[in-house]
């Protein structure tokens, strides 16, 4: 046979056969006095082999493995350590899977699934439309994605949200949009923030702080400068007062 007509009869394409040859998969057959290689029922058996344990998922080292002699290694071996394999991928995709539907039945603007405590301080949130508001709820998200926000500062945070007055200080600081980097507002607006935190949370904050290290600038980033200076005099004596 020829390669053209072995390759049709194993249903690979001849460019594959030539791939096995020079990574050593299989053996080259000799070629006849026409230059053509010649083909035995052997090459076509071995080459079918071939076939069925790379669609099992089997990579050309594990396939050259189960067509050694002694040397290699049993069949069944590497076939019971392809179905564990695939076993924990399917445990992995219906896990992804479950998280898409959680994602699916989300309503719009919706921030995702997070963690029982997010979940919680989220949902005693007051609604509003504040742009400053939706911005520390994605840092929040975040923080808890990343897993450097704890449960228990999720949950003292959430006695904070609770607390109506917040809305308003929402709204002050979105007022500062349009503001000087200088505006008189700013000194007055982080000291009532900070005056507004629960005497528990500064406790809860571990040494080296809830925010990861090149993230701080990159959030005061996302703000307009008179925001910006508000929110690091907040993070600066935040983390000095846990600290202390």
């Amino acid at each position: 046979m020829r390669i053209g007509e072995i390759a049709a009869l194993v249903g690979l394409t001849t460019r594959a056969i030539r791939h096995y040859h020079h990574v050593g998969l299989l053996p080259e057959p000799e070629r006849r006095p026409n230059g053509y290689r010649a083909y035995s029922v052997r090459d076509a058996v071995l080459l079918a082999r071939v076939r069925r344990l790379t669609e099992l998922g089997l990579g050309l080292d594990e396939v050259r493995d189960a067509l050694a002699d002694d040397a290699g290694r049993e069949l069944a071996e590497i076939l019971k350590e392809l179905d564990a394999d695939l076993a924990r991928q399917e445990a992995d995709i219906r896990e992804r899977r479950r998280r898409l539907g959680a994602l699916l039945a989300e309503p719009p603007g919706a921030t995702g699934p997070v963690s029982p405590g997010l979940a919680a301080l989220l949902a005693q949130a007051p609604r509003t439309d504040s742009p400053s508001a939706a911005k520390d709820r994605e840092y929040l998200t975040l923080v808890d994605a990343t897993g450097t926000g704890s449960q228990e500062i999720f949950a003292l945070l959430a006695t904070l949200v609770a607390d109506p007055a917040v809305v308003e200080l929402y709204e002050r600081l979105d007022a500062l949009a349009e503001a000087p980097a200088d505006d008189p507002r700013i000194v007055l607006l982080a000291a009532d923030l900070m005056a507004a935190v629960p005497d528990e949370l500064f406790a809860a904050i571990p040494q080296d702080g809830v925010v990861v290290a090149g993230l701080k600038e990159a959030l005061l980033a996302e703000y307009a400068p008179a925001q910006a200076e508000v929110v690091r005099r907040l993070m600066d004596a935040f983390m000095k007062r846990g600290r202390g």
